[in-house]
């Protein structure tokens, strides 16, 4: 009988050092490991994934560890492990959710395009689903911008924090919710609840459209974010900005094709031919997005603009320019008629030849 209970006790001993060495003994990951939790999982599910990446020592432990404490449970997500720590302290982060979040800077003027690719090289998913994700989820701006075919000019320029938890419509419905929260903020568009009165004209600026409150209409949020786009791509100085706008409201109430650049790219991404840079003949390039082909707004935004440039198409700057165009230092000279553009654009290439 002694014997027995020696054996006992001596297995007892052995169970209580292999749990204490399982449990606080720190293990280090090669290098830094990712591990996704999926919700649903298991809690020995969760041991499985832990210990098949080297991150704890025994499923067993972890297990036993959780039960334990059955108080605290533990949180999908995407964890990140670089530094060697024992059992316990994995089992707190998990219980606190200490979750990975990839960010995402989007910058202003990013078009969808861009937009995916920065959420692929996040390492977030392919970039294809996201654009699906952008071409489908017109709903969330059908108040905004009824007919819309993608969320083009509403995914917001910002830094986001996501998780590989949340899917793609939910990164693209982050953007979305942050465009909604900046155009309240600068007046664009009504708060909740308001009713939006009457359809206006998209040839003069927003703020000279009848707005009541000092509030803008529904009907002008899309002119007026397609305008910021085309303004957000022309100049990166904000203080050129309302005076950018001024030029193409001046070309829109004289029925004049804005010209612009920018949307015969935005038309060769959307058909998927755009080479990288822009060709004499790619005026000519068929598309409603082309602003050389077809007179007024395109259909659509051709960009996100950030927070100045829909503040510059809501409040242009008044002028009588109708040209303009880059003095090779980063900044633009205006021009109210086409002999003095004409002078500026020679001003420009004499100066890009002397670089």
């Amino acid at each position: 009988m002694r014997r027995i209970l020696w054996l006992l006790t001596i297995a007892a001993l052995a169970a209580a050092g292999w749990v204490t060495w399982a449990l606080f003994a720190p293990s280090a990951p090669a290098g830094q490991t990712f591990v996704l939790l999926h919700p649903g999982y298991s809690t020995r599910r969760i041991a499985w994934e832990l210990k098949s990446a080297g991150i704890i020592r025994s499923e067993d432990a972890f297990v036993l560890w959780h039960y334990l404490h059955h108080g605290r449970s533990l949180k999908a997500g995407e964890y990140v492990f670089e530094k060697p720590a024992n059992t316990i302290n994995i089992h707190r982060r998990l219980a606190h959710g200490d979750v990975y979040f990839h960010t995402v800077v989007v910058p202003e003027g990013y078009t969808m395009f861009d937009i995916a690719h920065a959420i692929e090289s996040a390492g977030l998913g392919p970039a294809t689903d996201f654009l699906k994700a952008a071409q489908s989820d017109t709903p969330l701006i059908a108040d905004l911008a009824p007919g819309a075919h993608s969320l083009e000019g509403y995914l917001f320029p910002e830094t986001y924090e996501f998780s590989r938890m949340q899917s793609m419509d939910d990164m693209a419905a982050a953007m979305v919710k942050q465009f909604r929260q900046v155009a309240r903020q600068i007046g664009l568009i009504q708060s909740s609840g308001s009713n939006a009165r009457g359809s206006e004209s998209a040839t003069s600026p927003p703020a000279d459209r009848g707005a009541s409150s000092g509030e803008i209409q529904i009907e002008v949020v899309q002119p007026t974010v397609t305008m910021a786009s085309i303004v957000e791509k022309e100049t990166a100085v904000p203080d050129e900005r309302p005076l950018v706008a001024s030029v193409y409201f001046n070309r829109l109430e004289k029925k004049i094709a804005l010209d612009a650049d920018p949307s015969i790219i935005y038309a060769e991404l959307l058909a998927g031919t755009y080479q990288g840079a822009l060709h004499h003949a790619d005026v000519l390039f068929n598309s409603p997005y082309n602003t050389y082909k077809y007179s007024g707004l395109p259909p659509g935004p051709i960009g996100n603009p950030g927070k100045s440039a829909l503040e510059a198409a809501m409040h242009p700057a008044h002028s009588d320019y109708y040209y303009f165009v880059a003095d090779a230092a980063g900044h633009h000279r205006f021009a109210r008629s086409i002999e003095e553009h004409n002078k500026n654009v020679a001003t420009y290439r004499r100066a890009m030849r002397g670089q």
